[in-house]
């Protein structure tokens, strides 16, 4: 398989597994998709991280595939590759990713479905699609520039150009640099702690922030208020307000 769920204590690891470079070929992005799916769907998956390995994460679309598509056959693809990205965009419990070597194209549009990012200080990113006389078709118009701002966002997209590490945590397009030999160690740091928090109250934040991006801010409002009124309903809620009487804050345990 070209990309594999791993799960270990709350923590589900979406691996890219396509060497060398982990190409998102047709059938990579189709098994994305399914994977991301089966997180959502899996109770013992409550944080996940997507990492392509020690080496990279992923160098973008599988060229020598596309080459050989027309017209017609990108208008019927397009959408599955676009339903693929945001079905991992989509996972409603924290999702980190963990980014070694290039993250280029369809592997940084990836990274950007994550809610955090954490990057070797060997990481390249960029959106280099428009050297092909194309521009990012997996959601990276549109992810990019609300997370970096669109005159940010613009510069990558028309120049193709790639960024190391150190400017794109300037950038704000990561959030985090280590050294490489702990990418997943980070990453899996961060995903264990927030697999261990409210898991409906993590979802409720997350669907929140991520809709009222996407609207206009009293829609945005309404989101949060209905979800804030429905987390009372929740044991976790119960849980907490409990612990933070009786024991103080920071000491509740969700699980």
């Amino acid at each position: 398989m070209t990309v594999n769920l791993e799960v270990a204590e709350g923590v589900g690891t979406i691996r890219l597994d396509r060497p060398p470079m982990n190409a998102l070929d047709v059938a990579t992005q189709d098994r994305l998709k399914e994977l991301a799916e089966e997180a959502t769907r899996r109770d013992d998956v409550r944080a996940v991280i997507v990492y392509g390995g020690e080496k990279v994460f992923a160098a973008g679309a599988d060229i020598k595939e596309m080459q050989n598509m027309d017209h017609t056959a990108m208008v019927l693809r397009a959408r599955a590759l676009q339903d693929s990205f945001t079905a991992v965009a989509r996972i409603p419990k924290p999702v980190v990713a963990a980014i070694t070597g290039y993250a280029l194209g369809g592997g940084c549009e990836l990274a950007l479905c994550a809610d955090y990012r954490i990057a070797a200080e060997n990481a390249k990113l960029g959106q280099p699609e428009i050297l092909l006389g194309l521009i990012p078709g997996a959601g990276g118009t549109q992810r990019l520039s609300r997370l970096i701002g669109p005159s940010k966002a613009k510069d990558l997209i028309f120049t193709g150009r790639m960024v190391k590490a150190d400017e794109a945590l300037t950038l704000g397009l990561v959030d985090r640099v280590v050294s490489a030999e702990e990418v997943y160690t980070a990453a899996h740091e961060w995903a264990a702690r927030l697999a261990q928090g409210p898991a409906m109250a993590l979802r409720a934040a997350k669907e929140s922030v991520d809709t009222g991006l996407e609207t206009d801010i009293e829609t945005g409002l309404a989101v949060e208020r209905n979800w804030f009124a429905g987390l009372f309903a929740t044991e976790d809620r119960e849980r907490g307000m409990r612990s933070f009487v009786e024991e103080g804050p920071g000491k509740a345990k969700f699980l």
